[in-house]
Parts: C-alpha cells; sequence; structure tokens
C-alpha cells in the first residue's frame, strides 16, 4: 500500500474524470442491489469493478474514482455485512491504486465519499455530529490509496459542509460535488441558492467545487457561479437520468423508487458536446456520473484532441 499524496499534480491543469461505476456495472450484467449498490461487486465480480478503471483510462481520464460510493455502514448492516465495512474500503481503494499502476500514465484517484443516509434526500441528511465521524472513519481508510477526497451528490448546504469540517483534520485535498435541482437551475436539491452556498463553502478552502449527479442541463446553467467560486477546480459530472423524484429511495417501495430511467438522448456525443461547453465556459475538471461511461469520456477525450466523437 502506497501513501500516494506525496506527489499530487493538481495544480489547475486539466482534469479528465471517469464515468459512473454503478449503473456501468449494471449495463455489464453485475448485480447492482437496491440496498449496498455498487459495493456489492467488491464482494461479487472485483475483477469488472477493475475493468471500469481500466476502461476509463484507456478512454482518457485522467482522475479514476474509488468504488466506496456504495459503502455505507447503514447500508451494509441490511445486508448483514457491517463488520465488512474497513475491509471493502481497502479493496475499493487496492482496485483503483492497480489500475492507476497498470497505466503508462499518471493516472490520479479521488476517493469517492457519499451521503450517508440515501442520495438526492435534503431531507434525509444527518446531523454533523453523526456525519462527521462516520466521513472520518472512511477518510482514514482510503487516504493511503488516493490522491485527495471527492464528496459526491451533496444535496444541502448543512451537507456539504459537514463533509468539509470532517476532511479538515486530514490535512488533504478535497473537492466537494453539489447535486443541483432538477427544475429549479442554480439550486441544491434543497431549494437552497448555489451561490449561497458556494459563498459558505469558500472559509474551508475547497481543492474543487463541482456539480454532481445531476441533469447536464442544470450544470451549465450553473457553470458560471461554479467558474464565480474562485476554486482551484470547477467542473461537473452530470448524470443520464430523466429525473429523480423528491421522495425517492434506492431501496424503498414505492413506485418511484429503485433504478430511474435513463434518457436516450445523453449519447457520448451529447454529452461530450455539453462537457466541452463547460470547459469553453471555465470548467478545468469534467467526467460523468450515473448513466454514463467509459464511451462518454472517450468521446469528451476525442473531442478535445481534435478527433470528433
Amino acid at each position: 500500500m502506497i501513501n500516494r499524496n506525496k506527489d499530487v499534480e493538481l495544480d489547475g491543469s486539466f482534469k479528465l474524470l471517469d464515468s459512473g461505476m454503478g449503473k456501468t456495472l449494471a449495463m455489464k450484467g453485475v448485480k447492482v442491489p437496491s440496498t449496498i449498490w455498487s459495493a456489492a461487486a467488491l464482494l461479487d465480480a472485483p475483477h469488472e469493478v477493475f475493468k471500469v478503471h481500466e476502461e476509463n483510462i484507456e478512454s482518457g481520464a485522467d482522475i479514476i474514482t474509488t468504488n466506496s460510493y456504495g459503502i455505507i455502514l447503514s447500508d451494509l448492516e441490511k445486508e448483514g455485512l457491517e463488520d465488512r465495512f474497513d475491509e471493502l474500503n481497502l479493496l475499493a481503494g487496492e482496485l483503483a491504486q492497480k489500475a492507476s499502476e497498470a497505466s503508462e500514465r499518471k493516472i490520479l484517484i479521488a476517493g469517492s465519499l457519499p451521503p450517508q443516509n440515501g442520495s438526492y434526500r435534503p431531507d434525509r441528511v444527518l446531523d454533523e455530529t453523526i456525519l462527521i465521524p462516520l466521513y472520518r472513519r472512511q477518510m482514514k481508510l482510503l487516504e493511503p490509496w488516493v490522491d485527495f477526497f471527492l464528496f459526491e451528490t451533496m444535496s444541502s448546504i448543512d451537507e456539504a459542509q459537514a463533509a468539509l469540517k470532517a476532511a479538515h483534520p486530514f490535512d488533504f485535498p478535497v473537492m466537494i460535488g453539489l447535486t443541483l435541482h432538477d427544475r429549479k437551475p442554480n439550486r441544491l436539491r434543497s431549494g437552497e441558492s448555489l451561490k449561497d452556498c458556494i459563498e459558505r463553502l469558500r472559509s474551508f478552502s475547497p481543492l474543487g467545487i463541482l456539480a454532481s449527479c445531476c441533469l447536464p442541463e442544470r450544470i451549465t446553467d450553473a457553470m458560471v457561479s461554479l467558474v464565480g467560486s474562485g476554486a482551484p477546480y470547477v467542473g461537473g459530472l452530470g448524470n443520464a437520468f430523466s429525473s429523480v423524484p423528491e421522495d425517492w429511495l434506492l431501496d424503498g417501495s414505492k413506485s418511484t423508487d429503485g433504478s430511474l430511467q435513463i434518457r436516450d438522448d445523453v449519447t457520448p456525443s451529447f454529452y461530450a458536446d455539453v462537457a466541452v461547453s463547460w470547459i469553453n465556459q471555465g470548467a478545468n475538471i469534467v467526467g460523468g456520473c450515473c448513466g454514463t461511461t467509459a464511451q462518454h469520456i472517450d468521446s469528451i477525450s476525442r473531442r478535445l484532441a481534435g478527433a470528433g466523437s
């Protein structure tokens, strides 16, 4: 195990992030249960996790993300796997490191840190007295494997602030990913103003502020505010969902719960067009989230290289 953060190449130069993991695994036929999501593949198909990392690197990604988004203690408890929390985080880090080291290029690793009580649900965000210890436990496990931490899909100002407070003692680069409202431009899923959120986050001096796992169109709306944040890295990771119901749960029993509908129009070519528009507005880090694949990353990479889609 190598402590990687001794030579972090995050100087503000453009970086291409990878695509989504969970939906990509499901598209490959890997079982992705509604409880522990992509974390199940660490137990059942670690070779496929490695392959997704490898495919993204081959497609031009400069950064790959650990498959740790689904490693949530309360969800593992639902499957009787809570005693494997440490093991799964270490394995997620190890698989990413192996993929990085297998490349001839310098590939950075982002340590993925998820919402702790359901994605896209600001009403379910836990109190920071609960969140901070949970995050610090996971960060301690991931730190030796990664170059920076990436808090993904933060749906409210309080959630984003708690994440950055948790990261403070680590003296380690941190990016924060904010998930935006489907229908209200420049708003978090909580309804709070993106501008207000950015102002609240400035005092933490994060390495990056991104729009994470939301409609590409809402990221386009938000790019002026993100670029104006002054963070060294700004950009977006769009998803390909049609929409996310406000009361959605991955493992819920409502008709609107469970797997979300993927849009037909978010093709690799379409997504590359949108990502390039973000870059033209000043973004210096872009990638994909749920519903995107390495083909989307390849299309962006080719477009930036002048090779079309």
